[in-house]
């Protein structure tokens, strides 16, 4: 079954329209829905052209504190030769629509729909979107951790279509996993992947862990349980959960329901502000 990608394009509802949506903020979760998207919420970076992007998720204290995440929106011609101005940040970039040209030690990489890429830190990557079509792609930030005697990670290209996800034991083949990083490689302190629930596949209990998360719906809808609350979401919504946030999930169908899944992992839990620590 081929791959979907649901991508935001901003617009305006008319006035005509009810301000009734599904955006909600709590203490644990927040559901960022399709709906919100719009023109009026975009932001612009430095030293990127012909590009808008829409934040939806930083750190906020008492929150999700680990990462950053936005869809990009580039135009043609448009993109950065001077995308990431921390060097201490290691990024993941997600395709969703159109095509990247992403130039990363000394190699030129084409990234269509579907595709990946881990960029560590200070890897000094470019950018640009060298066709006549508009250019989509999810960017996620977290400042990395490193380790003593525990060397950087490389870089990863990759695309989603030539991985086979890993199914959940127990489950009829319901409920999987597409991986782009070996879960026990300790060079990585983040996982970005994508989770794929057939018709009828649940999470069957209330998962509650030490991980934020961001869920990102690429494709289909489904009933999740956020903290004590039942919400429907769809393609093009974004759930954003704090540490210990209890989740679970029904995805009735009819289609598959599939989300790119942020979450932090294999680092000591931090006792001071990472500013602090050696």
């Amino acid at each position: 079954m081929s791959a979907k990608y649901y991508a935001p394009t901003g617009g305006l509802p008319g006035q005509d329209q009810l301000l009734t949506d599904r955006a909600v903020f709590t203490d644990a979760y927040a559901v960022i829905p399709k709906g919100t998207m719009r023109d009026i919420v975009t932001s612009f970076l430095p030293h990127w052209d012909d590009t808008r992007l829409w934040v939806i998720a930083r750190p906020m204290t008492g929150f999700a504190e680990t990462f950053s995440q936005y869809i990009m929106e580039v135009g043609p011609g448009g993109g950065s030769d001077q995308p990431e101005t921390d060097d201490g940040a290691e990024g993941v970039l997600f395709i969703v629509e159109g095509s990247a040209t992403l130039s990363v030690n000394d190699e030129v990489h084409t990234l269509e729909p579907g595709g990946y890429a881990f960029l560590p830190p200070a890897s000094g990557w470019t950018l640009r979107n060298t066709t006549n079509e508009m250019l989509r792609f999810h960017w996620i930030r977290k400042t990395y951790e490193p380790v003593a005697g525990i060397p950087y990670p490389e870089v990863i290209i990759a695309n989603e279509k030539d991985i086979p996800p890993t199914m959940m034991a127990g489950t009829d083949d319901k409920w999987g996993t597409t991986r782009f990083v070996e879960p026990t490689d300790l060079r990585h302190d983040m996982h970005v992947t994508i989770v794929t629930f057939e018709p009828g596949g649940v999470i069957p209990f209330l998962e509650t862990h030490v991980m934020e998360h961001g869920l990102y719906v690429l494709e289909g809808k489904a009933a999740y349980r956020l903290n004590a609350d039942w919400v429907e979401v769809e393609a093009g919504d974004y759930m954003w959960l704090r540490a210990f946030c209890p989740q679970a999930c029904y995805a009735g169908g009819p289609g598959r329901f599939r989300y790119l899944l942020y979450k932090d992992v294999n680092r000591h839990m931090g006792l001071r502000p990472l500013t602090q620590r050696s």
